[in-house]
């Protein structure tokens, strides 16, 4: 038994869960405190205390109808993709509930259990209502996440762009307090829930553990089913209005981003909090609660869950809660401890906070290895017993958390300009758009080199200590940090609304330098925790890989049998497929988008001279109309390809389409989100002028500029909608997998027996 007892257990996750609720919501105070308007009408009191007085009081209120058209906006999409999603969890509920009810013919009869066949477990029954009481349950928390954040952004961007006009150190305390809102509560949610249903759970299932925590494994599957559309829709709709403001706005007439003559300029800043915020905020519950979920399975099959021991088994969540205190202290040294003064000090502020969790969380990983588990314990490896020690759990839990570093630094190098790689596809510009793209297709494929080995490192060394125990912990203690790696992440929509909000509004040139400072240091941290998301789903998926290995009944799964093999090739096909779609959904969004647009410009006198206000109603609806079509083609191969091959071909055929899918989707996964991230940045470079090399290819409208935006335009939808996506793909599969793994390994391969 470790130190802890469960009573204090008991008491710690809920409380850490209550904290990390409660400063969320003192962050959100401090940001409301910033005025847009009041009952009376606008708010003179930022008038006062300028810098300088170039921005007269119509600013405020056109900042503050802009925030509010792209609230409306944003609200209106996220309910109408949310009302279809109902229908789809409750189609899937019925479908969880009958496959898994049908094992053993709708029994209500106890029966022996898998891994302990001297005991007697809870009907089959019992785990098809559980798990789909606990599917709903993820997707309703994964729901909630991503809409919480969506209005979070949406509340602060004016309130950033206004803070700007007081100096650049206010406006990034705005955005930055705006996103730890986000991911504190995101992350104490998803922690609260998964507690709270254990809890009720174990009210029916009592000692029967195992059955308790292969139903709670439906928690995961919901929460990233949710994610999979949150993040195809949401990344369809912004990058459709992106491209097509671009292409027409910035390429055709040479006007500037965020210009408000551009008829599709509403819709790309709502796509940014529907794709960037509420996608992303569903994708890191997603991972958060299937590496959760698949630790929790795989301790409760262990002698944790043979011996009842519930500060050990609940050491996962002890974790989160250590993780989410952590954090807590480390977003203080960003908004509190230190100020900002100079716009070169915003990126080395939001690296700190990686830094800093990382040194800060593995101290608490210590303590919460010493004081939760015994001393040496037996966790189950495939059909053994494996011996652990309490430090071997650890180094795995550490290992995971480090190696999250190093993939967070090594995307900043390969997607931040102040570095040569993206400096180098800015230079290539100069040759035109041809070079433009191989230089960044170059990029992408190089960048994914040092995060496979931090991942295979991570694999070797928490497989080694503790077997799949061990890398569900590794994964979760890459996720551990959530709340800082969110907040880092949300930060970037928000300051990129915000310049857009400058712009729109008319507001000074100093006032949009500042701006374009913080939404350039967003662009790479968006593209750091896209790397997070992406290193976490690879983890996560092998820890669930394994979990669905030993429910599913496989001793070994053999490459060269040809059930295994087919499986293999066919799952590593899978990420193309799947980015093929939702890139080609992009393009034809876009395309509707850009005709749009043009057609707006050509038949709507005065609109290019100011005069008359474009149609931006028209352009939103295009975007959500084509979204929500084009999500379903994806969705449903991602969630069917584990029902159709584990029923026809089997579990050893699903094995090899998990392990395949596993491993290119990462692979493509990381080179298309750094590609669509260094195209972006050498734009900005070349935009900001920032030193001499960057105004030599300068201004914008140059030659080299116009080659950038076309290589930004085409990397939008590798970095926002296929890349990020894929991430989801490969979790969600072995999430699936492990769920129906009780039917597949009953009733499957229909195929192999008829034949």
């Amino acid at each position: 038994m470790g130190l802890l007892g469960d009573a204090v257990v008991q008491a710690v996750i809920p409380l850490a869960a209550l904290v990390g609720i409660g400063f969320a919501l003192v962050q959100w105070v401090l940001v409301s405190r910033i005025k847009v308007s009041n009952e009376n009408g606008y708010s003179e009191s930022l008038i006062e205390n300028e810098e300088e007085g170039v921005d007269d009081f119509d600013a405020v209120v056109k900042c503050s109808d802009i925030q509010n058209a792209i609230s409306v906006g944003a609200t209106s999409f996220l309910f109408t993709e949310y009302k279809y999603l109902s229908i789809f969890m409750g189609v899937f509920g019925v479908i969880i509930f009958i496959f898994l009810g049908s094992v053993k013919g709708f029994s209500t009869q106890s029966e022996p259990c898998t891994y302990n066949p001297g005991n007697m477990c809870k009907p089959a029954l019992a785990n098809a209502f559980f798990s789909t009481v606990a599917f709903l349950l993820g997707a309703l928390t994964s729901t909630l996440s991503g809409f919480l954040g969506m209005k979070i952004a949406t509340y602060a961007n004016a309130r950033t762009t206004l803070e700007a006009r007081k100096g650049v150190g206010k406006a990034f305390i705005a955005a930055f307090r705006s996103g730890a809102v986000m991911g504190f509560l995101l992350a104490a949610n998803g922690l609260l829930v998964l507690y709270m249903s254990i809890n009720v759970f174990k009210m029916y299932y009592g000692d029967d553990w195992e059955g308790l925590y292969e139903s709670i494994t439906g928690y995961g599957l919901g929460g990233s089913s949710m994610a999979l559309f949150g993040r195809v829709g949401g990344g369809i709709y912004t990058k459709a209005a992106d491209v097509g403001a671009d292409l027409v706005g910035k390429v055709e007439k040479n006007i500037p981003e965020d210009d408000p003559r551009n008829p599709a300029v509403i819709a790309d800043n709502v796509g940014d909090n529907v794709g960037d915020i509420a996608g992303m905020g569903s994708d890191l519950f997603g991972s958060y609660a299937e590496s959760s979920c698949a630790a929790l399975f795989v301790a409760s099959i262990s002698s944790f869950g043979v011996t009842h021991d519930y500060a050990a088994m609940s050491y996962p969540l002890i974790i989160s809660s250590m993780g989410i205190v952590i954090c807590l202290i480390t977003t203080l040294f960003a908004t509190d401890f230190s100020e900002i003064r100079h716009v070169n000090e915003i990126e080395p502020s939001l690296k700190r906070q990686l830094l800093i969790s990382t040194v800060l969380m593995t101290a608490g990983i210590a303590a919460v290895s010493f004081f939760t588990l015994p001393s040496e314990f037996t966790l189950f490896n495939f059909g053994t017993e494996k011996a652990v020690k309490n430090w071997h759990l650890f180094f795995c839990v550490s290992i995971g958390l480090w190696a999250g570093l190093v993939i967070g630094y090594t995307t900043e190098y390969y997607t931040s300009n102040a570095y040569s790689p993206v400096q180098d596809v800015a230079d290539s510009c100069r040759t035109g758009a041809a070079t433009n793209v191989i230089f960044g297709l170059a990029l992408g494929y190089k960048s994914v080199i040092i995060p496979i080995f931090a991942i295979a490192m991570s694999i070797y060394v928490s497989f080694s200590f503790a077997a799949m125990y061990g890398i569900a912990m590794a994964a979760l203690g890459m996720l551990s940090t959530i709340a800082t790696g969110l907040a880092i992440d949300a930060y970037g929509p928000i300051s990129d609304n915000a310049g857009g909000i400058a712009e729109m509004a008319g507001m000074s040139h100093k006032i949009r330098e500042r701006t374009d400072a913080l939404d350039a240091a967003g662009n790479t941290t968006a593209a750091i925790g896209k790397g997070f998301a992406i290193g976490s789903a690879a983890l996560v998926s092998l820890a669930l890989f394994g979990a669905f290995v030993s429910r599913a009944g496989i001793k070994t799964v053999d490459v060269l049998t040809p059930k295994v093999f087919i499986g293999l090739i066919v799952g590593a096909m899978l990420p193309y497929w799947f980015s093929a779609m939702t890139m080609k959904s992009v393009g034809s969004a876009a395309l509707k988008m850009v005709e749009e647009v043009r057609r707006q410009f050509n038949t709507i006198p005065g609109l290019m001279e100011g005069t008359a206000k474009p149609d931006y109603a028209n352009c939103v609806k295009i975007s959500t109309d084509a979204s929500l079509k084009e999500m379903i083609p994806p969705g449903a191969l991602v969630m069917l390809t584990p029902l159709i091959a584990g029923t026809l071909f089997g579990v050893e055929t699903l094995a090899g389409v998990l392990a395949g899918s596993l491993v290119s989707g990462v692979q493509v996964a990381i080179s298309a989100s750094n590609t669509g991230g260094a195209w972006d940045n050498a734009k900005k470079y070349i935009e900001a002028g920032a030193s001499e090399h960057a105004k030599s290819l300068g201004p914008k409208g140059s030659d080299a500029h116009k080659a950038a935006v076309i290589g930004d335009t085409i990397g939008d939808p590798l970095k926002d909608t296929s890349g990020p996506s894929l991430n989801i793909l490969i979790k969600l599969m072995a999430v699936e997998s492990l769920v129906f793994a009780p039917f597949f390994a009953a009733h499957g391969g229909l195929l192999f027996k008829i034949f």
